[in-house]
């Protein structure tokens, strides 16, 4: 992975950047919202875009500080966006390639399932409307974990010549994206883009990652860091009260009691 670290003020941010990445080094700074679509959003403060490109502490701290304490309105969001409590302070990174690949629970298949495309850094449904033949799915069993074959097709079809050492390196990657989703019980992880760098290495630069509720008695650890400014706090305040709500537009609600026996 890049190196990256959140600051929750400006001033942090620019120490981040200092420290981490280095006076005179590129960086991207990105508001840490729980939606997609933040590049192309705007805030409520007038800034347009959730993602830039920084090349000093100045700019680090103009943009945190105009993120910061505002919201971040995208495609994904109310009209109202979501509150940005933190800014993300990452490495740039220069991309021979960038790729796609995810991992979800798939009811026909029984299982995992991986989804990989060597065409990413785009949303994946554009991908497949437009070139379906750049998608490749990969079952694995979950009883049995992923094995070599599977690695080396997956490698492959995001486009690395088998037996080089790039293919190799890749490989891994997927076993460990593939052990993280076993181990801490997720339901998708899905990576966008994992890239190729000139220099041969293979990295997940930017991923969305979502865990089972029903595992949250042995995730205790994960479950901590949920985020509860990030959800609409009308559900927050039923959950209080292990309630369910669905919050709709409008003035007309309906209040149930189950479906029966």
């Amino acid at each position: 992975m890049p190196r990256s670290k959140a600051a929750s003020t400006a001033a942090e941010a620019g120490e981040v950047y200092k420290t981490l990445i280095g006076e005179g080094n590129d960086c991207v700074i990105k508001a840490m919202v729980l939606c997609g679509g933040r590049g192309l959003g705007h805030f409520d403060s007038g800034l347009q875009g959730g993602v830039h490109l920084c090349t000093s502490e100045e700019e680090v701290t103009d943009y945190a500080s105009k993120m910061l304490g505002n919201n971040l309105i995208t495609k994904q969001t109310t009209a109202e966006g979501l509150p940005c409590n933190k800014v993300m302070l990452v490495e740039r990174m220069y991309m021979r390639r960038e790729m796609y690949l995810s991992i979800m629970l798939d009811r026909e298949a029984g299982g995992p399932l991986f989804i990989v495309s060597p065409s990413g850094g785009t949303s994946i449904e554009d991908v497949a409307e437009a070139t379906p033949e750049l998608i490749f799915t990969q079952p694995v069993d979950i009883e049995k974990g992923i094995s070599e074959k599977e690695t080396s097709f997956i490698a492959t079809a995001l486009g690395f010549k088998p037996e080089s050492e790039r293919h190799t390196e890749c490989q891994s990657v997927i076993n460990k994206l593939y052990t993280m989703f076993r181990a801490k019980d997720c339901t998708m992880l899905e990576v966008n883009p994992l890239a190729e760098t000139p220099d041969g290495r293979v990295l997940v630069c930017d991923a969305k990652v979502n865990f089972d509720d029903n595992a949250e008695y042995r995730q205790s650890e994960v479950f901590e860091y949920r985020d509860r400014s990030q959800e609409d706090a009308r559900e927050v305040e039923a959950a209080k009260y292990d309630l369910n709500y669905i919050g709709l537009t409008g003035n007309v609600g309906c209040m149930v009691n189950g479906a029966g026996l």
